[in-house]
């Protein structure tokens, strides 16, 4: 049985949650508090060291890390990736995309501005470029949307499990999704998936070290 380190808040970690669910794979979990430094104590940094979520670690000793890499690792050889190459070209196109347009985006915006306490006033001088930047990766998200149910292979893929994340939470950070009704249908479209699980997570403000 693999292990998932996780961290509740994470939404790379949820990434890894959800397709686990979508596989009906077992696995046991060891939180890891990142907020309260957990990420950056020795035990840990011999699992991943770079000292973030996710990680697993699989039944013969090896640890994967990444989050993206973790969904092609466990997703390659079932429907959720798929034989054919172009196909599996297309979904690691849309994961490169999450990764350097939605995440420091919209994820640095989730983190900062619904994570942590203080966090808007900390990141003043960042805030209109993540949404600058944010929007124009939503739109072109609708764009791919408004003319295929899922963003690629014509079916749910692992690229729709990376990139359904942060998007789900844009609205919590400021972002508008009113312009985007692909996108919102679309969001839709994925929580009624079966064996869909909800982020569990739903805590007050956190505190950064430096307060």
């Amino acid at each position: 049985m693999i292990t998932l380190y996780d961290y509740l808040p994470s939404q790379n970690a949820y990434k890894v949650r959800l397709l686990l669910s979508h596989l009906q794979q077992p696995y046991r979990t060891k939180f890891v508090s990142i907020f309260e430094g957990e990420g950056q104590r020795a035990e840990y940094l011999r699992i991943n060291p770079t000292g973030a979520v996710p990680a697993i670690e699989l039944e013969d000793g090896r640890v994967l890390a990444e989050s993206n890499a973790i969904l092609w690792f466990l997703a390659e050889h079932g429907e959720l990736v798929g034989d054919d190459p172009v196909e599996r070209a297309s979904i690691l196109q849309w994961l490169f995309f999450e990764q350097h347009a939605v995440v420091p985006n919209i994820g640095a915006a989730y983190f900062w501005l619904s994570l942590v306490k203080g966090g808007r006033e900390l990141q003043r001088h960042a805030i209109d470029d993540w949404m600058e930047e944010g929007q124009r990766a939503l739109a072109v998200m609708d764009k791919r949307l408004s003319k295929s149910r899922y963003f690629c292979c014509d079916r749910y893929t692992i690229a729709d499990i990376a990139l359904y994340a942060y998007t789900h939470v844009a609205h919590e950070c400021d972002f508008d999704l009113s312009p985007f009704p692909a996108l919102r249908t679309w969001l839709a479209r994925v929580r009624a998936e079966q064996l869909h699980v909800p982020m569990d997570f739903s805590a007050p403000a956190l505190k950064t070290a430096a307060e």
